[in-house]
């Protein structure tokens, strides 16, 4: 087993910039293990989206406002954990940080499998359970400052890349999954009684919550056996000196325009769907549609992180922002619609959000590491993540509050805000960080 789980290279000595003292296979072993694991974070933050459409089919009777508050909650839930996380990987290292996160991610998973099956659940409490879905949400302020410890600045776009794209991929799986699962008995709880809709259809919505319970269990052995930290340690008040550095706050703004614009709409775009379109003849399902939008953007945030290290981070930054913002003013003529057959002109604007965004997502992550010195660009990392993470909150409080035209007009104008920062400070010729 020792072989197995130490690698070439003596930890204690351990530096990605010098290749007499870093291992790239023992790098990349750990990527791919906090990666598998931050994709069933994913899942877990999400999971409550895929869910809440259907609620009110199997009993429950919740309002608009009810349901986008139930939607936004993880995501309040999962920023707020973030400001903790973002401090961890430091403190605790690696093993400890996945491990027991995978651990946490088991509450929520059979919290809603309870919950889904008993309709007079208070709102109170779907409201802690939707908090406890947060839990996968703050994971990733974890999960990426610990892997820029493992890789050096040359590798940090294509190592981060790979590993928030294919964790986003996390949202797109929960809300394919559920809409097939939740049509049968899963092997080993078919003893377990369906739900039935409105329209005496049965319906298993307790496997959204079920179903990947034993992967999360498998994440929790590979962390304890395989994974180890590396000697990157400062206590809390060491990294509060990131908070001055102007540039941290100049990228929070920026990754809240494309992380916060990704998960927000990701959390929230099968709600807008109904809202939006429910009320006519042969609407389009929600769940059918909702996965694709971030499967998009995971995959374009893992393919752009080799183009990032190739050509520059800022670059790539700047053109998703003007995408993202074109993309929104494009997307903005299709609401309050007048004829389903818009449906498809929303969704294509939609779908070019989340594919700039996926753009964009990955130029953030290659250039805080080259803007900041290792550790301050870890916490910026998991800083910049936590504010970004509020995303599905601000949506939805936003969307229960004004018109879905008023705030896509005030995503357009704060985009359009975020890409002139890019270009000043980091992608013009003579900018003050090139990155």
């Amino acid at each position: 087993m020792k072989g197995l789980t130490e690698p070439r290279v003596d930890l204690a000595t351990w530096d990605p910039e010098d290749p007499e003292r870093w291992d790239s296979r023992f790098a990349w072993r750990t990527l791919w293990i906090t990666t598998y694991n931050l994709m069933l974070a994913f899942c877990v933050w999400y999971l409550v989206s895929a869910i809440a459409p259907r609620l009110n089919d199997i009993g429950y009777d919740l309002t608009k406002a009810e349901l986008y508050w139930l939607v936004a909650v993880p995501g309040l839930a999962g920023g707020t954990m973030r400001l903790i996380y973002m401090f961890l990987p430091p403190i605790v290292g690696t093993r400890t940080l996945v491990g027991g996160s995978a651990t946490l991610l088991l509450l929520p998973m059979i919290g809603w499998s309870l919950a889904v099956r008993d309709p007079g659940t208070p709102y109170a409490v779907l409201l802690l359970l939707a908090a406890a879905a947060g839990v996968g949400g703050g994971a990733f302020s974890g999960f990426m400052p610990s892997t820029s410890y493992f890789f050096p600045r040359r590798m940090a776009g294509t190592a981060l890349g790979l590993q928030a794209g294919i964790g986003n991929f996390g949202v797109s799986l929960i809300q394919f999954l559920t809409p097939w699962v939740v049509g049968f008995g899963l092997l080993g709880t078919a003893a377990l009684t369906p739900q039935q809709k409105s329209d005496g259809t049965d319906i298993w919505l307790h496997n959204a919550g079920l179903v990947l319970i034993p992967w999360v269990v498998l994440g929790m052995v590979l962390a304890a056996v395989f994974l180890r930290r590396v000697p990157v340690e400062a206590n809390f008040r060491q990294q509060l000196d990131i908070f001055r550095e102007k540039h941290t706050w100049v990228m929070t703004a920026i990754y809240l325009m494309t992380f916060g614009a990704f998960s927000g709409f990701a959390a929230q775009l099968g709600l807008i769907i109904v809202n939006e379109y429910g009320g006519f003849e042969n609407a389009p399902d929600p769940l059918k549609v909702a996965f694709l939008g971030p499967l998009i953007g995971s995959a374009t945030r893992a393919l752009w992180g080799p183009l990032c290290d190739r050509f520059g981070g800022a670059v790539w930054t700047f053109v998703a922002g003007v995408g993202m913002t074109l993309s929104t003013a494009f997307t903005l003529l299709f609401l309050s619609p007048s004829d389903v057959g818009q449906f498809t002109w929303f969704l294509t604007g939609m779908l070019a959000i989340f594919f700039f965004a996926g753009i964009g997502n990955a130029g953030t992550f290659k250039q805080m590491p080259m803007i900041f010195p290792k550790r301050q660009a870890g916490g910026v990392i998991g800083f910049t993540a936590s504010i970004a993470a509020f995303g599905p909150f601000l949506v939805g409080i936003a969307l229960s509050a004004v018109a879905p035209r008023a705030f896509f007009m005030g995503c357009v104008v704060f985009f359009a805000f975020c890409t002139a920062l890019t270009w000043f400070y980091y992608a013009r010729p003579g900018a003050p960080k090139p990155s």
